[in-house]
């Protein structure tokens, strides 16, 4: 159950650069106002806990966490949020569910419809692709001088559904009711965690060739680069070899 969540992580990783962290920022950031509108104490609401250990995870700054936390609590004035879920096809069949947080609704389905329409999907009903997908905890840990095997052998012990081991990452699945027990675990482990999540995963992956991969991975780029969105979900399976491939052309 690998490809573009790894995707995803490996993207995250690599972008550093000012433009990016801010954009970073700015999504993590209306993901604890989101969080927040549910409760401001972290200890008992597990979403925004996890909104918070997302943001500390790419350095976000303190004070843009507190506030966050204030403006989805009310305390302090904002922008009112709308959480969206829109759901497409991308070239060749690929199925395609983009998670949006915005305050403009009609701004953010114009701007996705424009992907879609532009590099070769289609928006789509929804319910069209929901079904191939399922809630699942998502967990990633770069091996670095570990063993990369005894990793996963932990995370099993811990409660994960399955691991897939990389040479340069291990990903961990749980059941979302298991998600928090198995982080939980890891972390008492003394395992430092590249991200943690609840995301909505495929059930199956596609597998295409290598043009067609690429054309897929392209719309799914610029779905993710869209302000408004917080997270694209895909059943296209993305290897290491594609994704250094894609480095190339894009």
């Amino acid at each position: 159950m690998s490809g573009h969540s790894k995707w995803s992580t490996i993207k995250r990783k690599k972008g550093a650069t000012d433009a990016k962290r801010g954009q970073l920022f700015t999504k993590l950031g209306r993901e604890i106002v989101l969080a927040a509108r549910e409760g401001g104490d972290p200890t008992v609401n597990f979403k925004l806990r996890l909104a918070i250990d997302k943001a500390k995870a790419a350095n976000m700054p303190k004070d843009n966490i507190e506030r966050a936390i204030r403006r989805g609590t009310g305390a302090e004035k904002g922008a009112e949020l709308e959480e969206v879920r829109y759901e497409g096809y991308g070239p060749h069949g690929v199925a395609l569910l983009v998670h949006v947080l915005t305050d403009n609704r009609n701004r953010a389905v114009s701007n996705v419809r424009r992907a879609f329409n532009r590099y070769g999907g289609s928006l789509g009903e929804s319910g069209c692709v929901a079904w191939l997908f399922e809630s699942k905890g998502y967990i990633t840990i770069s091996p670095d001088d570990s063993d990369p095997d005894e990793l996963a052998l932990i995370a099993i012990d811990a409660g994960a559904d399955d691991v897939t081991v990389g040479s340069d990452l291990v990903e961990v699945f749980t059941l979302a009711t298991d998600f928090q027990k198995v982080k939980e675990s890891l972390e008492n482990n003394g395992i430092a965690l590249n991200s943690a999540e609840i995301s909505m995963l495929p059930r199956s992956l596609a597998e295409l060739g290598e043009k067609e991969t690429i054309k897929a991975m392209i719309l799914i780029d610029a779905l993710e680069e869209l302000d408004d969105v917080q997270q694209v979900s895909s059943n296209l399976n993305i290897t290491d070899e594609m994704m250094a491939k894609y480095e190339l052309v894009s």
